[in-house]
């Protein structure tokens, strides 16, 4: 018997093969730690429910006594495992009173390479279980998407004997709720992009710039007009244009969307560092690339904005604000705004 089991996990929703696994958990420990993963990010297609609600999907998919047993310990996406090891590892330590002391178990089981995080954790024991069941999320989120709220229950009824009860109440009361006629344009516009270049001989890969802009601690920003990630906020950036080069394209994105108008000299003056984030989970659009460029304007007055091109709005965001916006932010903009920023301090 071990102190405390840790599953791990999206739950976007949750099935029954994460309900196998969470079982197991309390039949081998006294108490279980759940993971939850992508969790202070922006609503989307793929993770379109906060940790709060999947937590609660778990909760009421349990009998009362065993949800005592239960504890929460919701974390951000990284895009960086060795960070996020980190984090899940000290979350997980402020919760336990002795933690040197503690026989951790992590219940999982490797369905694919996506599943290669269950070998980072050594000395917790690990509990690799078979397949439970063929049901997958993604299928759920689907067959969901393509509905409408009168046709939620004749969508999901093939797939309701692999979720709980719990599950099934959520989906149809989320149904009702605006989020949900935005979340289906958003799904619609990204199944219907990935459609437009399926025939390719291979998947492409994008390239995009973005351009974080700082001046007297604040940042810029623009809220995105269209789907995908329709009235998000975001860096300014775009995809590269075939015949710019990237400091061009980061250059031209800037003015459409924002009127930036300060000229090429002082913002080659004012870059202090050019990124790439590469992680291939990054975009839901594809395999995309992105190269920011981080500008540090000091303390020149905040030159004057607004919003164009495909941006419906832009805007100087005080630096102090930006940590309470990130469920606000496209993609992972917050991730890269906190790699120049330094927003978060770890987990």
């Amino acid at each position: 018997m071990h102190d405390t089991a840790i599953l791990i996990g999206r739950f976007q929703p949750v099935h029954a093969g994460h309900l196998a696994l969470l079982q197991h958990g309390l039949a081998q420990a006294r108490e279980v730690i759940i993971v939850l993963g992508s969790a202070f990010a922006a609503r989307s297609p793929k993770n379109p429910f906060t940790w709060q609600e999947r937590a609660a999907m778990l909760r009421d998919a349990l009998p009362a006594a065993d949800r005592e047993r239960l504890r929460f310990l919701p974390v951000r996406d990284r895009y960086d495992e060795p960070a996020w090891v980190q984090d899940v590892r000290r979350g997980v330590a402020r919760m336990l009173p002795t933690p040197s002391e503690q026989r951790v178990a992590l219940v999982g089981h490797f369905k694919d390479a996506s599943s290669n995080y269950l070998r980072r954790f050594p000395g917790w024991t690990l509990l690799d279980l078979p397949r439970q069941g063929s049901m997958d999320a993604t299928a759920i989120r689907d067959a969901y998407w393509a509905a409408t709220p009168g046709t939620v229950s004749a969508a999901l009824a093939p797939l309701a004997q692999d979720m709980p009860p719990s599950t099934l109440r959520f989906l149809h009361d989320f149904a009702t709720l605006p989020a949900y006629a935005a979340l289906q344009e958003e799904w619609r516009v990204l199944r219907d992009y990935r459609a437009s270049w399926a025939q390719a001989p291979y998947p492409p890969v994008f390239v995009t710039v973005d351009a974080v802009l700082r001046c007297q601690n604040h940042v810029l920003l623009v809220r995105r007009g269209q789907a995908p990630g329709k009235g998000l906020w975001a860096a300014p950036g775009g995809f590269l244009e075939p015949r710019d080069t990237l400091w061009q394209s980061c250059l031209r994105e800037l003015s459409e969307e924002t009127a930036c108008p300060l000229d090429e000299a002082t913002l080659r003056a004012a870059l202090r560092a050019v990124k790439v984030f590469d992680h291939p989970d990054r975009s839901q659009r594809g395999r995309t690339i992105t190269h920011g460029h981080y500008f540090d304007l000091g303390d020149i007055p905040l030159p004057p904005v607004v919003g164009g091109d495909d941006a419906q709005q832009a805007l100087w965001v005080p630096l102090d604000q930006l940590a309470a916006m990130e469920d606000q932010l496209f993609e992972d903009h917050f991730h890269l705004l906190d790699s120049f920023l330094g927003l978060t301090t770890p987990a």
